[in-house]
């Protein structure tokens, strides 16, 4: 049996996100489900990784894929059921692999039991006050309360039979719960107790700048390019109101009653102040900063992004939380350029974010260099795609399917057919395939993942940065021999003095750091 880590072991895990739909399908529905991920624990636990992070499982008629959340506190059976949970993290548990889950707080699915008895109640019930419903503005209120819009397109309001409207920032099916309700409170800390007292070790926030809303829902004020900017919710009145750090003050106090549990959330804030204050010591124990996901493949940018993430948290005493991709955005590969020359920058990067101090999350199929894939109109399932009117191919091409082994169309993911389709190239980046190649980009996360956990000189908290040429960057643990460096520029450069333990890709004849590669020196 492995040994679990100490109490405080997310402060430099490597966590694995499984978006549980696409990892492994145990009843060939062609759907990803709890058992297919209990199968492939023995390749986690020889990838290295410390933790996984499940996407939802909860029961949910799937308007966004588990997003809509039906019941908290139940599987769909799409999934399998309470049983296989509790048989995933017991596994799990023995392999040495924390066991960490998405909560939905800021929104319900609409066949949520909540949300159907307040649509069938009237206004002004109880019933509707768990949930954001108003009179509509103009003449007989057919126009939407304020001007907010769904951030997967269209207006955020949605009118019901009796003229009231309610609010949904993501999709309709998706009714923002009333963070001024007790009820809605009491609720989420059942949930944490359910899932807390059957072994998760911590929970992921979806959304963890939302739920509480500014009194009054007044219209957004600022201009349409600043709208634009999907990513950036400084300034954005649907999302960071100060009352929600009262929700994480909850939370955190919750799972303080629970020894060695943790939330991270996703905090989609780019201004550092505003961010610290998610983890402050009485808040989450971590935060999703997603510059260094936002940031090209730029030396100085990148950089920039890591000095921003690592002054962020130092103020609060919170450790960094570092990530290149997960559902929601463009593989590392693709939005590095794609083909050969995405493949190796996302490997270089993939080092560089392995080497800093904190916790870092790799999105399934990250460790086989998956890229994002071009799907048909007719495959694509994700709300974005009809909410925006088919103008936004939205987020499937990161979500299809990982390859296991064989040739498609299933791949060993399934024997059935794939929920969706998998290209036929993928072939030759199967998990198989790449175990056997000791170049393969499987094979370097794994040596990776092998040195961060074993060498000593993984253990200093903080970076100190190096001179380098330009297009390029080095910096050194703190207190310790490792540093990594970096090559953005078009030219071969000098490696810094120290013996290699690992690159990127292979280094020149005479020693030197190609473009588009990383190194760790000791």
């Amino acid at each position: 049996m492995a040994r679990l880590p100490p109490v405080r072991w997310w402060r430099d895990a490597v966590v694995y996100q499984v978006y549980v739909r696409s990892f492994s399908d145990s009843d060939d529905d062609g759907v990803g489900d709890l058992d297919g991920i209990r199968s492939r624990l023995g390749y986690l636990e020889l990838l290295g990784v410390d933790a996984l992070w499940l996407t939802p499982f909860y029961r949910s008629p799937m308007a966004d894929h588990g997003y809509d959340v039906a019941d908290p506190r139940d599987i769909d059976p799409v999934f399998g059921d309470l049983a296989a949970f509790d048989a995933l993290v017991e596994e799990a548990h023995r392999h040495g692999i924390r066991v960490t889950i998405d909560l939905v707080p800021n929104h319900t699915s609409s066949e949520h039991g909540w949300f159907r008895a307040a649509v069938e109640s009237a206004p002004g019930s109880p019933e509707r006050a768990r949930y954001h419903f108003m009179p509509g503005r103009g003449p007989d209120g057919a126009e939407p309360p304020n001007n907010w819009q769904s951030v997967f397109g269209g207006p955020a309001w949605t009118r019901v039979p009796d003229g009231e409207w309610y609010l949904h920032i993501f999709a309709a099916e998706q009714p923002d719960l009333n963070w001024t309700n007790p009820e809605v409170w009491a609720d989420l800390e059942k949930t944490l107790r359910f899932w807390c007292d059957r072994g998760v070790d911590g929970f992921r926030i979806d959304v963890a700048h939302g739920m509480s809303k500014p009194d009054g829902l007044p219209d957004d004020d600022r201009t349409d390019a600043a709208r634009e900017l999907l990513a950036d919710h400084d300034g954005d009145p649907r999302f960071d109101h100060e009352d929600v750090h009262d929700v994480h003050r909850m939370i955190r106090a919750v799972l303080d009653h629970y020894p060695g549990r943790m939330a991270v959330g996703e905090v989609w804030v780019r201004d550092s102040e505003r961010f610290a204050r998610y983890v402050r010591p009485d808040e989450l124990h971590l935060g999703f900063n997603f510059r260094l996901l936002q940031t090209g493949f730029d030396a100085a940018a990148v950089r920039e992004a890591i000095e921003h993430s690592l002054e962020s948290v130092a103020g609060v005493g919170a450790c960094p939380t570092w990530t290149l991709s997960n559902h929601d955005v463009s593989r590392p590969v693709t939005r590095y350029g794609g083909g050969a020359l995405g493949t190796a920058r996302a490997r270089a990067m993939a080092l560089v974010t392995l080497a800093l101090p904190g916790v870092v999350y790799v999105y399934n199929g990250e460790e086989l260099g998956l890229p994002d894939v071009e799907l048909p109109d007719w495959a694509l399932q994700d709300p974005v795609w009809e909410r925006s009117g088919r103008t936004e191919r939205g987020r499937d091409g990161c979500r299809v399917p990982i390859p296991w082994e064989g040739e498609g169309p299933g791949f060993g993911f399934t024997s059935g057919e794939p929920w969706l389709p998998m290209p036929a190239e993928w072939s030759a980046l199967t998990a198989a395939t790449q175990l056997e190649d000791p170049e393969s980009t499987l094979s370097l996360f794994r040596r990776a993942l092998e040195l961060r956990h074993d060498h000593p000189g993984f253990r200093g908290s903080g970076i100190e940065w190096f001179g380098a040429p330009p297009g390029c960057l080095a910096f050194r643990r703190s207190g310790s021999t490792l540093v990594c460096a970096l090559n953005t520029s078009d030219t071969p450069v000098p490696l810094p003095p120290g013996d290699v333990l690992l690159t990127s890709g292979p280094l020149l004849d005479d020693g030197r750091l190609p473009p588009d590669t990383a190194a760790w020196l000791a």
